[in-house]
């Protein structure tokens, strides 16, 4: 029995990650704008900072993408790649 709830919130949770993760590409393909990777931010850290600053000043673009990309990117940066 116990089995069957741990498949059913292993299900649940995977569920719930892909609508987060559907719903951060859908936020960023509405405001047209091109999602860049972690790695692509590590190497541009200039551009991190300023998108990181953009996500800070506008809370409705907090859940995109590439706020959570360049956020990864700094926290990476700054924290040795721990």
């Amino acid at each position: 029995m116990k089995k069957a709830h741990m498949m059913i919130v292993t299900a649940a949770v995977a569920a719930l990650g892909l609508t987060t993760a559907l719903n951060v590409t859908n936020a960023n393909e509405a405001a047209g704008e091109e999602v860049k990777t972690v790695a692509w931010y590590v190497a541009n850290i200039q551009d991190a900072r300023a998108q990181n600053q953009a996500c800070h000043d506008n809370p409705g673009i907090q859940a995109s993408a590439n706020c959570a990309n360049s956020l990864h990117a700094l926290e990476i940066t700054f924290t040795g790649g721990n």
